[in-house]
């Protein structure tokens, strides 16, 4: 009986792990997919509309002055900076009261957001700032997020295209000096992104990354507007979503930006990790169930372990570890440009196993940790929680 079972498991694991395989070729393509794509001319910005960039606050995040200088610096001809907080005391405050001592020229405005519109306070904040913008392409981003001189020159560039409605951002994390920090930084680097590469390659991207999201005031509105998502918790991904649904594309951008990770304790990491998982089950649930076949260092494992390490399975797990650490190169690398992706390749193992138990804990229940509170997510909706299951 027992070894029955121990045959079994090894077929359904070797199966997953083929799986994987097909996977990571699928990736390893639309990465190169992606290079080949990009332009090698920059982009004129002489006949770029002007912008306006929306950047909800909530406390301070690490390196916060030199993220929102890389904003100020853009190499574009007109925009605006507009930042909101929930309190007229937020810390953030004197961060951006400095900013505009630094660059009285550029046009940089705060709104103290007072209402609370629903769970999400970051679209709470989106939808009260909406009325002293002075545009009609917008950008919005989070505040951790550092960009290069021409980001919006690139991003803004596709909206040119009458047929496309967003325009969102590969990103790669700057870890600091903590375990779960650098976990967190190379699962973006070597996982997260190849997914929305492939995402892109298979049926085009239909979301949006809150490292970036650009798009028109109109189409905004079409959609329903700030104030129909302030109860999600994946709110790029609903406005990409709904975005999409308008029957317009949303263009992958060739600029990609930095998001300056937290000190991530391990437990910390585990939390947010969690978060991520079930806010994406609730958002892509036919995705989600298909990245099972994706775990493919730990179906490798598995496979060696039930079949008692025979050479067919050592030479599986050889190919598995080959593919998976191409993938890891060529758009850590190539890709992202992550200076920190060599240092951290050794714990690509940990992560994979970590997020394959991730994944299973994710259908276990329905609270999440988020900006200080618990909430249950439902559909891909917020309401605030006062019990302590997870």
């Amino acid at each position: 009986m027992i070894h029955q079972t121990t045959h079994i498991i090894g077929i359904i694991a070797a199966v997953a792990t083929l799986s994987s395989l097909a996977y990571y070729a699928l990736a390893i393509y639309s990465a190169t997919a992606f290079l080949k794509s990009k332009r090698t001319d920059k982009p004129s910005g002489t006949h770029l509309p002007p912008v306006s960039i929306l950047k909800p606050l909530k406390g301070t995040d690490p390196d916060m002055y030199e993220n929102f200088r890389s904003h100020v610096l853009q190499d574009y001809p007109e925009y605006e900076i507009i930042f909101g907080v929930s309190e007229a005391d937020d810390p953030a405050i004197a961060v951006v009261e400095r900013l505009k001592n630094e660059f009285p020229e550029r046009t940089i405005r705060i709104v103290v957001c007072s209402k609370t519109l629903g769970s999400n306070t970051k679209v709470s904040n989106l939808a009260q700032m909406l009325p002293v913008v002075r545009y009609d392409i917008l950008l919005v981003n989070d505040s951790d997020i550092r960009v290069e001189p021409e980001y919006l020159t690139r991003t803004i560039a596709p909206l040119q295209d009458p047929s496309v409605g967003m325009v969102t951002c590969l990103y790669r994390g700057v870890a600091a000096a903590t375990l779960g920090s650098r976990l967190e930084s190379i699962g973006i680097s070597t996982d997260f992104c190849p997914g929305v590469l492939a995402a892109r390659q298979l049926e085009g991207i239909r979301f949006g990354l809150g490292s970036t999201l650009a798009f028109s005031r109109n189409d905004l509105e079409k959609t329903g507007g700030f104030e129909s998502l302030v109860d999600y918790l994946a709110d790029d991904y609903e406005i990409g979503h709904r975005i999409a649904s308008l029957g317009l594309k949303i263009e992958l951008s060739e600029a990609v930006v930095e998001t300056h990770l937290p000190r991530y304790s391990f437990r910390q990491f585990l939390q947010h990790q969690l978060r991520w998982a079930r806010t994406i089950r609730d958002a892509r649930r036919k995705g989600y169930l298909g990245l099972i076949f994706t775990f493919g260092i730990p179906w490798a494992l598995l496979t060696l372990l039930a079949a008692s390490g025979a050479p067919w399975a050592l030479a599986l797990l050889g190919v598995v570890i080959v593919l998976r650490f191409g993938i890891a190169f060529l758009v850590g690398r190539k890709v992202l440009n992550d200076p920190q992706l060599l240092s951290s390749f050794w714990l690509i193992p940990l992560r994979d196993i970590l997020a394959l138990f991730i994944w299973v804990a994710s259908f276990a229940g329905h609270t999440v940790s988020w900006r200080g509170g618990r909430f249950t997510l439902k559909d891909g909706r917020l309401a605030r929680n006062t019990t302590s299951h997870v």
